[in-house]
């Protein structure tokens, strides 16, 4: 272990140094270099004495520290004390501690916003940090999480509150890691908060998890303020507030100027179809809502609760476009075929606003193509499958518009078919790598033959065409 000092070091072999110090003031070079301490050599044929014990690195340390300064001005000594070498990789940076609101100790994001500041539900945030081990096999990272509020609680609030964060499974070799724990229904105020990583308690004595410390993992503390719940619910290390309706937003507007100027080129009124596809996407919004909130039953089932299911908008985004058409008096083959391009080109955009908003997350992983980010709750390195999945998105999106710029207005809706039956072939195999796990056995695979049929045959009878 080495430490090192202003004044004074340890090296590793044991010797120690000291620079400007007048306990060497004989022979001392004029340049103020610095002169190694060494013990007395016995000279040649005296014998040691017995009752001495050579003199060992602590006491060379101590004898120079007590040397009197020289007449020379001293150096200018850094201010940060002497500090071991870290061991391990758990230890090369020390664990955050993050509250998603007041004042910083380590790392802090706030929200501040006058009118929502003290709105019921009032939630605490808390963020623990901390590094994964270097190799081995998966393990389990627990953290006892505890607060007190530094003003009086309002009547029947609780100015106490604990709380256990769980990592399961964690991936050695993955890197930096963020646990998000969101305490909710707390009283407004300022609270005091230490996390405290915990060993896994052993199963005929539950309770005492609390009194079992980790030694692999050191404390944190931090002070914050809560914050309006349902705004610090998708707070967290690497999700950027805004990001998924902004950029979902850009892709919706990508894709309207595509179709606007495919229905030009294919002889449809462009202000029906805009008025239509602006009723789809309104629609279609509410079907993602509700696909989302039906295949996770574990959500709260509210309108507020965030995910959306893009198997929703665009099943109710078809049978809105197709009884839309028919309505209006359009041809429903040439109005999916304008569609088609712009909605798979626009899903290449609006995956970037999963990526950042922290939904449809991936798997863990410590392979070097892993990206850092969120799924807001533990945030780590995954594999990108919403990049992987906008790929997918841009490559169907481009042949689909090549082939409604080939064919025309010959397709009859079969370039629409095409591009819709392969997208949904290629996230059933992106499926497997999400941090998520589906809630059917037999589902992607029968999704995935059934897709990929649709998606040879209209392939076929467009070429045929």
């Amino acid at each position: 272990m080495t430490y090192n000092d202003s004044r004074l070091g340890l090296r590793p072999n044991g010797s120690a140094f000291v620079r400007k110090s007048s306990a060497v003031k004989a022979g001392r070079p004029s340049d103020g270099s610095s002169r190694r301490i060494r013990p007395p050599e016995p000279t040649r044929g005296s014998r040691p004495n017995p009752g001495q014990a050579p003199l060992s690195a602590q006491a060379l340390l101590k004898a120079a520290q007590e040397a009197p300064p020289t007449s020379s001005p001293p150096r200018s000594a850094p201010t940060t004390p002497a500090v071991a070498t870290p061991t391990t990789i758990s230890q090369l940076r020390q664990p955050r501690l993050a509250l998603r609101s007041g004042s910083t100790p380590v790392e802090m994001s706030s929200f501040t916003c006058q009118a929502l500041a003290e709105k019921d539900p009032q939630t605490l945030g808390v963020t623990y940090w901390f590094d994964a081990a270097p190799d081995g096999a998966p393990y389990t990272v627990r953290v006892h999480i505890g607060g007190r509020l530094r003003e009086q609680p309002t009547e029947g609030k609780s100015e106490t509150f604990t709380a256990l964060a769980t990592v399961d499974n964690v991936v050695p070799g993955s890197g930096r890691i963020a646990i998000t724990t969101r305490v909710p229904n707390l009283p407004y105020g300022t609270w005091d908060v230490t996390a405290t990583p915990v060993e896994p308690a052993p199963p005929e004595s539950p309770a005492d998890w609390m009194s079992v410390t980790d030694p692999r993992l050191p404390n944190g503390t931090a002070v914050g303020t809560t914050a309006f719940g349902p705004v610090v619910n998708v707070l967290a290390p690497g999700v950027r507030l805004g990001a998924w309706p902004a950029l979902v937003g850009t892709g919706t507007a990508l894709a309207l100027v595509i179709q606007g100027l495919l229905a030009s080129r294919l002889g449809l009124p462009i202000p029906r179809l805009l008025a239509l596809s602006l009723a789809t996407c309104f629609l279609g919004l509410l079907g993602a809502k509700t696909y989302y909130l039906a295949t996770h039953p574990r959500e709260r089932r509210t309108l507020l609760t965030p995910g959306m299911s893009i198997q929703g908008f665009v099943l109710v985004a078809v049978a809105t476009l197709f009884g839309g058409s028919l309505l209006l008096g359009l041809s429903p083959g040439l109005v999916l075929d304008a569609t088609a391009p712009g909605l798979l080109l626009g899903m290449m955009v609006g995956r970037f606003g999963c990526l950042l908003g922290g939904c449809c997350a991936g798997r863990p992983t410590s392979s070097r193509w892993g990206v850092w980010s969120s799924d807001r709750r533990l945030g780590v390195r995954r594999i990108p499958v919403q990049l992987l999945e906008s790929s997918l998105s841009g490559v169907v999106g481009a042949l689909a518009l090549a082939a409604v710029l080939l064919v025309g207005t010959s397709a009859g809706g079969l370039v629409f078919v095409a591009g819709i039956g392969a997208y949904t072939a290629g996230r059933q195999l992106l499926f497997p790598l999400r941090g998520i796990p589906r809630t059917t056995v037999h589902g992607p695979m029968v999704m995935l033959g059934s897709a990929s049929l649709v998606a040879l045959a209209a392939t076929a009878a467009l070429v045929m065409r």
